[in-house]
């Protein structure tokens, strides 16, 4: 059996070792067009901004290793240009000789992946504009950066990649302006939790241009300006674009393989596409959410390696079968993390799923040890049934290791209500004796069984001011008065019981704490004394990261805050 792999990496690289491991007597055959046949594209921006020092660190495995270790032919800086079905061929340029020849095959994988979305802007060809894909990109741009010593870098996106390098460029002394369309940073979030990376971007001095159309760019003086709709043009040492990829697939649409979304390759849960012998991995494919079941495009390194492996498994004679993407992630900013699972109100929103959610504020470990910070979390369910939908995280320690708790509960299908079930590791310096994710249980708990309502943040402007509805905050006197959400009078937690007679019983009371857990102690006393009564969900820490966040939208606050 002749085994052509078009493209390397996640994808290519992954299936050509699997198949070496299943049969030892394939011919496997790669074509990949960088000079690179397996490197690590997460570490690109950390180069650039010298964490990782020697590019070879990024490259994890060379044509010759592979060679040595599986005997298969990695064939870089070789392009193919068409694939022809019916003759089960492939034409192939070699881009160092300009050659051209033709190679059979018996099985054809395609792992082409993505390309860096580019608009058809003027002045795209400017010399100082860049985008960061390759390992050649990242030699570039840290080339002209070591050269040209730029001050100021304007960033056109705020995806993964833009917030890597605003980090790593800003870390080598460079200004950083991040603009873009939409009005938040990191998609996969909702806008209220993106709130929080907003306010920490502008704390490190990077500023934030969200909503705002770029149009063009034009080489000035020393530099480059970046033409916006309706506004004055920005200037910099240095633009690079970041919003987003675009599967790669010419070569599959010109041999007549089936599309679907953005363009991507469909393929069945076997990796197989519409034409036979031929499979497709990785960012360039259309593949199953696994939450809400509908097509997605999902360009992340864990699924093109799972997808690698199951294409493999088959070419191979077994029968494997990708159980659909999460879209599971992880960023680091600064001493930040945000990490992702699932589906977010937007996505629940856009495929018509009757969902609740609830937010909470712990510590990433217990509190009377040294160190803890507080981590922000978004949990989504079903309304109904409770399933798990998607979760959010936005802290310091501990954020990664909860994601991927939650991410594992959502794809063993579990309810909400039984993450307080969960059996989780606890020493002080890790964890709590009620880990967080544990704490999200015990909410839905209660929820379920009525022992507290909600209310949230979309709420809070359409509440009366009249009297007709008594407003809470049962924070401290100098909680209060630091700040405060319009309309809300102080009686702390602590003193409620005894001033009970100050709350009039024929209102529906709605209550507000700094992270909701008093406010929720609250409710029960006034609940079990005849209240009608409402938790503020996600706490004044949310309201007010979202308040100055707006207000900094505005240029009111440039600088933003960063609490923990």
């Amino acid at each position: 059996m002749k085994v052509v792999i078009v493209g390397g990496v996640a994808g290519g690289a992954t299936a050509a070792a699997r198949i070496r491991r299943l049969d030892e007597n394939a011919q496997v055959v790669v074509f990949e067009r960088s000079g690179y046949i397996s490197y690590a594209n997460c570490g690109l921006p950390y180069y650039i901004g010298g964490v990782i020092e020697d590019s070879r660190e990024l490259t994890l495995q060379t044509p010759e290793s592979f060679l040595q270790r599986f005997r298969i032919e990695m064939k870089v800086r070789h392009e193919v240009l068409a694939i022809h079905p019916e003759q089960k061929t492939v034409t192939v340029r070699n881009l160092n000789t300009g050659e051209t020849f033709e190679e059979s095959y018996d099985k054809l994988l395609l792992s082409p992946g993505a390309k860096p979305t580019q608009p058809e802007l003027p002045g795209t060809g400017t010399d100082r504009l860049f985008t960061l894909r390759t390992v050649e990109d990242t030699l570039r741009i840290h080339e002209f950066v070591k050269k040209e010593k730029p001050k100021s870098a304007i960033l056109a996106g705020g995806g993964f990649i833009g917030l890597e390098l605003a980090e790593n460029l800003h870390d080598l002394g460079i200004q950083v302006t991040i603009v873009q369309r939409p009005k938040q940073l990191m998609n996969p979030l909702d806008s209220e939790m993106a709130a929080f990376i907003h306010a920490k971007m502008r704390s490190e001095g990077i500023r934030l241009m969200l909503g705002h159309s770029v149009e063009g760019f034009a080489q000035s003086e020393g530099g480059v300006q970046v033409l916006l709709k309706g506004e004055e043009p920005l200037s910099a040492d240095l633009v690079i674009l970041a919003i987003g990829v675009t599967p790669d697939t010419v070569l599959a649409r010109e041999a007549g393989l089936k599309l679907g979304l953005k363009g991507s390759i469909v393929v069945n849960d076997r990796m197989e596409t519409s034409v036979p012998d031929i499979y497709a991995v990785g960012d360039a494919v259309q593949v199953r959410h696994a939450v809400t079941g509908s097509d997605a495009v999902i360009s992340l390194a864990g699924p093109a390696n799972k997808q690698g492996r199951i294409a493999a498994d088959n070419i191979c004679g077994l029968d494997s079968h990708y159980q659909g993407s999460q879209g599971s992630s992880v960023i680091k900013l600064f001493d930040m993390t945000i990490a992702a699972t699932g589906i977010n109100e937007k996505t629940a929103q856009k495929e018509g799923i009757s969902y609740d959610k609830i937010y909470l504020s712990p510590m990433n470990h217990a509190g009377y040890y040294p160190g803890g910070t507080v981590m922000s979390m978004k949990i989504l369910f079903e309304k109904e049934t409770y399933r798990l939908l998607g979760a959010q995280i936005v802290g310091y320690e501990g954020v990664d290791k909860r994601i991927d708790v939650l991410a594992t509960a959502i794809h063993m299908n579990m309810s909400a209500l039984q993450l307080k079930d969960l059996d989780l590791a606890y020493a002080p310096p890790y964890s709590s004796a009620k880990d967080p994710v544990n704490m999200a249980g015990y909410m839905a708990d209660n929820l379920a069984a009525g022992r507290y309502r909600q209310f949230f943040l979309e709420d809070l402007e359409n509440l009366p001011r009249d009297g007709s509805v008594t407003l809470l905050d049962t924070r401290t006197v100098r909680e209060y008065e630091r700040g405060h959400a319009e309309g809300f009078r102080n009686l702390p937690l602590d003193e409620l019981r005894d001033r009970l007679e100050e709350v009039p019983r024929e209102k529906p009371v709605y209550v507000m704490c700094q992270s909701g857990l008093r406010s929720y102690l609250a409710c029960r006393i006034l609940t079990q004394n005849g209240f009608s009564c409402y938790n503020f969900s996600g706490g004044y820490r949310l309201y007010e990261t979202v308040h100055l966040d707006q207000l900094a939208a505005k240029e009111e606050y440039p600088c933003g805050m960063d609490r923990r």
